[in-house]
């Protein structure tokens, strides 16, 4: 008995310090939207790109060609229950339809936010399912993408085809499979770069400075555990009075890329 009483106090001490250890952990507040798979934007957007856009004209979607003064309000990561129900709320008072890429995990956490969505005239796409960091082609995209497509579908929704990849990171054998499962890629040509916790100046400095006919840009309403994208939020309307006043329309992303420009062939 004395020979095996080490080995019981060793279980017991590993046993009190699990304990500790689950008691210590931060726990998830109900309006924490769920953790993105590949991690925040911050640590993933060193990854290079290559102009797939002029590789794959009409398939990857980054900005609209011509002179007319269009431009695109996209927000990446919703739903979730604190930052998007705030965009919805300005963008209704504006006026102004965008477009939005759901991850479908959170869709199915908050389905109403998801279907409000589209009850206010906006556009949904496909910003898969758990948010890994993909950037060839692989099962695992044809999959975040079904169940996605799937959440949305049980709500009486669609994506309409269009597909943004999680961090923008992307390679040609994304695009292609991409394509082989009847999604067209929508990047963007202004990034706000508002998942760096900037202020609203900040924000709508990094938009009015780049944008031009035809821009797509590229907001959050929604981020990865403890991103702040209150800046974001201010900006929405500033960034929305100042491109009026300046003569731009704004337009969902089905109305600045209609179906029947789809392309699939490679240059």
């Amino acid at each position: 008995m004395k020979k095996a009483a080490p080995y019981i106090t060793g279980i017991l001490v590993v046993i009190i310090l699990t304990l500790l250890a689950y008691r210590s952990a931060p726990r998830r507040s109900p309006d924490d939207p769920l953790p993105l798979r590949g991690g925040n934007e911050r640590d993933n957007r060193a990854i290079g790109e290559i102009d797939l856009e002029k590789l794959y004209p009409g398939l990857v979607l980054r900005s609209a060609k011509g002179p007319e003064k269009i431009v695109a309000l996209t927000f990446d990561d919703g739903p979730d229950r604190v930052y998007t129900p705030k965009v919805l709320d300005i963008l209704k008072e504006k006026g102004v339809k965008a477009t939005f890429f759901l991850i479908g995990s959170r869709v199915e956490e908050d389905p109403e936010i998801a279907k409000r969505i589209a009850d206010e005239g906006h556009a949904i796409g496909n910003h898969t399912y758990s948010h890994p960091k993909l950037t060839k082609a692989s099962p695992l995209l044809a999959e975040e993408l079904r169940k996605t497509r799937e959440a949305l579908e049980k709500l009486g929704l669609g994506d309409n085809g269009f597909f943004r990849p999680p961090y923008g990171a992307a390679e040609p054998s994304l695009v292609e499979q991409a394509a082989d499962l009847g999604y067209r890629v929508a990047m963007w040509s202004v990034d706000s770069l508002d998942w760096r916790g900037l202020s609203k100046t900040e924000v709508v400095r990094n938009v009015e400075g780049y944008v031009q006919p035809g821009s797509v840009i590229l907001q959050h309403s929604a981020g990865g555990p403890g991103e702040d994208l209150s800046g974001s939020v201010l900006a929405v309307a500033e960034i929305i009075d100042i491109l009026t006043a300046q003569g731009y329309r704004f337009v969902t992303l089905p109305e600045m890329f209609p179906a029947s420009e789809k392309c699939t062939e490679p240059k």
